[in-house]
């Protein structure tokens, strides 16, 4: 019990990471060549998709941390 706490903590925190450091990517993406604002920037394009997929990267890692909480909790409430 106590290594699936500890296993969705480490997967909670590596997903945060990958969120944050593809929101970074994507930025820097957007911002290197911002001259040429068109659907035929490919920089511009995949910069906006890493910003999305960070959002999503970032959901669904707190999405997993608040299910085991919630799980953790009703499991506490059932040995009182």
């Amino acid at each position: 019990m106590n290594n699936e706490v500890r296993d969705v903590k480490r997967i909670f925190s590596t997903m945060n990471i990958m969120a944050w450091l593809c929101l970074a990517i994507g930025v820097i993406m957007c911002i290197w060549n911002l001259s040429h604002f068109s659907d035929k920037n490919l920089t511009l394009m995949v910069g906006i998709g890493f910003l999305v997929g960070s959002v999503f990267i970032y959901t669904i890692g707190t999405a997993i941390n608040m299910v085991e909480n919630r799980k953790q909790g009703s499991d506490s409430e059932q040995r009182i």
